[in-house]
């Protein structure tokens, strides 16, 4: 099973759930995209109301959140902007990216800085005025996979998102979204897949 939401950070983080986090939640910056994604998980896990407790939470040697060993369940969750992703799975560890496709300052030179050589021959392959939308969907890909193995940002120089993987790796533009998501089995990320909160 694999299950992908999207929400809101601005709702998802003023809501019940939310409230009842309150005090679990760090300060700061973190805070609201915290909650949300709490609030998130609690909905994937038991949609009923207020489905608390959330199982024990705890943080891998690069920071990436999972449930303790007795869990059947891992996830991953990404936030970019006011929008956030949760990918639940029962397969094994999953990786997911949301960005808001923008333009970026020196996209470009960050591209040629991170980008394999079959990643630049990809987003040259694109007209001028897909090039954005394409270094955002190989950017998700690349998160994906980084998040998917449990790494942190900086690897993601070491990724080739069009290389032929031990995983799957799927994309999809959904609105001014760009998704990605690694995972360990088969799957396409598709829009009728996509739950919304």
């Amino acid at each position: 099973m694999y299950q992908f939401i999207l929400g809101k950070i601005s709702t998802l983080s003023a809501g019940p759930v939310a409230s009842a986090l309150a005090e679990q939640a760090p300060q700061g910056a973190r805070r609201s995209p915290w909650l949300a994604g709490r609030a998130l998980l609690a909905h994937a896990l038991s949609p009923l109301p207020l489905p608390l407790p959330l199982p024990e939470i705890v943080l891998g040697d690069q920071g990436k959140p999972a449930f303790v060993d007795d869990n059947p369940f891992w996830f991953n969750l990404s936030h970019s902007g006011d929008d956030i992703a949760l990918f639940i799975s029962d397969r094994g560890e999953v990786g997911c990216d949301i960005e808001v496709v923008r333009p970026r300052e020196n996209w470009q030179a960050l591209a040629n800085a991170v980008f394999s050589v079959a990643e630049h021959q990809e987003l040259e392959r694109e007209a001028p005025g897909d090039k954005l939308p394409a270094f955002w969907r190989i950017w998700t890909r690349k998160e994906a996979i980084v998040k998917q193995r449990g790494g942190s940002a900086w690897q993601i120089v070491s990724v080739d998102s069009a290389a032929t993987q031990l995983h799957s790796v799927s994309h999809i533009a959904f609105g001014s979204l760009s998704l990605a998501v690694c995972t360990p089995t088969p799957f396409t990320l598709t829009s009728d897949l996509i739950a919304r909160l």
